[in-house]
């Protein structure tokens, strides 16, 4: 736990200042602004490439896409807090470089129209640290907090990537005068073969979060050790 929280806490902060010192001698013409911009994107690039790397590594070595664990999952949401801190305060450096030339903004200002602008990503970022790393980390399967989230999560993603579909047909439908049982023999085959394709696999990854949801609700608390 320490290890990849101490990396991190070095290697994002000092990533980024090596390279806005890199960028500043390199091109003098450019302004601050400039140099923490490309600074703060080319550390979350490198964020990007870790944490793609890592997830190919842990799909290639687990099989059961439910019950099989691997240690690099564990340990690198440890290493992405620093960065989730660390990228709160960039994102906030570079609202404050773009606008600290308009002398008439209070500084109290500024913070108020980052909040305003990138209230999403601080949400993200927000429930990552807080939501994210007690779930993941601290064995909480078994608090309302972990079975809220999961309710959430088959909410949302049937929502988002199951009723998707008939919505669109529905839409369609709704266009052409059509009912919903209609649209399918209204619009070309390799449409429907095509919706087909992508559905299935959005249904089966829903019945393996229903399963795993199931267990959940079913399996008793865990006991404490002593």
């Amino acid at each position: 736990m320490l290890l990849p929280l101490a990396w991190g806490s070095l290697l994002f902060p000092g990533l980024f200042g090596l390279c806005a010192w890199g960028l500043r001698r390199a091109r003098p013409a450019w302004t601050h602004n400039d140099c923490v911009l490309i600074s703060t994107r080319l550390v979350s690039s490198v964020q990007a490439v870790l944490a793609t790397g890592s997830g190919i590594i842990i799909i290639r070595s687990c099989s059961h896409v439910i019950t099989d664990r691997h240690w690099l999952a564990r340990e690198y949401v440890w290493f992405l807090i620093p960065y989730m801190i660390y990228d709160s305060y960039a994102m906030y450096l570079c609202e404050w470089y773009r606008t600290r030339d308009q002398s008439s903004k209070h500084p109290l200002t500024i913070f108020r129209n980052f909040l305003s602008k990138n209230r999403l990503m601080i949400t993200h970022h927000a429930v990552i640290l807080f939501v994210l790393v007690p779930v993941a980390q601290l064995k909480q399967q078994h608090t309302l907090l972990y079975k809220v989230n999961g309710i959430l999560t088959l909410t949302t993603f049937f929502s988002c990537r199951i009723l998707l579909f008939p919505f669109m047909y529905w839409s369609y439908g709704q266009q052409q005068g059509l009912s919903l049982l209609q649209v399918p023999f209204h619009i070309p085959f390799y449409c429907n073969v095509a919706n087909a394709f992508l559905i299935a696999p959005q249904i089966y990854w829903f019945s393996l979060l229903c399963k795993k949801a199931v267990r959940l609700f079913d399996a008793p608390p865990a006991k404490k050790d002593g």
